[in-house]
């Protein structure tokens, strides 16, 4: 039976008001790249898929999310049933404490808005993982800073790996980035696609050689 990978691809909006809401410039190239290499490499591929213009992979499942607490919602219901979770997906950091029902009037002068932290998503799957599962985590940092944040994460989260990328990386065609366990570092350096395809088969080595 194929092994079932989860994919977490695409940016989080978190509602303001009616119309409008916080987000971040992710594109969710790099998600859907992977989500595609997992495909193609005989996984059955179940891709959580935010608000992007860009059109998923056809020959996998994929379900739509907006918000930071809708895909945490879809993790509950989907992480149960995998073998791995690749998160991907480019969620807030921060988000409005009281969304407004309705549109929100402009006025002359300064909007304040009060922010709370979202909850992490990746940690609390981690929490709650079997011994069998694996989660690959994304860090997007400062260069000089990249790989002290990323093993901190590593370690504070509870990952079995992170793909640890330079700020350069967004919006960026190619990817070089690093992929931290506990105890390796792996650098891989090419296109988003055929970046995606070597991480699957890094995974593939890893844990299912």
């Amino acid at each position: 039976m194929p092994r079932k990978m989860l994919i977490t691809a695409g940016p989080t909006h978190e509602p303001i008001d009616a119309v409008r809401y916080l987000a971040n410039r992710s594109s969710g190239r790099m998600g859907l790249a992977l989500a595609k290499a997992a495909r193609d490499a005989g996984w059955t591929v179940t891709l959580l898929l935010g608000p992007v213009a860009l059109e998923p992979p056809a020959g996998l499942r994929t379900i739509s999310f907006e918000s930071t607490a809708d895909l945490a919602r879809l993790l509950d219901e989907q992480f149960p049933a995998c073998d791995v979770l690749i998160m991907a997906a480019a969620v807030a950091d921060y988000r409005p404490r009281r969304p407004h029902k309705s549109k929100l009037p402009r006025k002359d002068g300064p909007l304040v808005l009060e922010l709370e932290p979202t909850p992490d998503l990746v940690a609390a799957c981690a929490d709650r993982k079997r011994v069998d599962q694996r989660i690959i985590g994304f860090a997007l940092e400062e260069p000089r800073a990249l790989e002290r944040r990323a093993r901190e994460k590593l370690r504070r989260k509870g990952l079995d790996a992170i793909v640890a990328n330079p700020l350069t990386t967004m919006g960026a065609a190619n990817v070089c980035a690093t992929v931290f366990t506990a105890t390796t570092a792996t650098a891989i350096s090419a296109a988003k696609p055929e970046f995606a395809r070597r991480l699957i088969e890094w995974i593939e080595a890893q844990w299912y050689a």
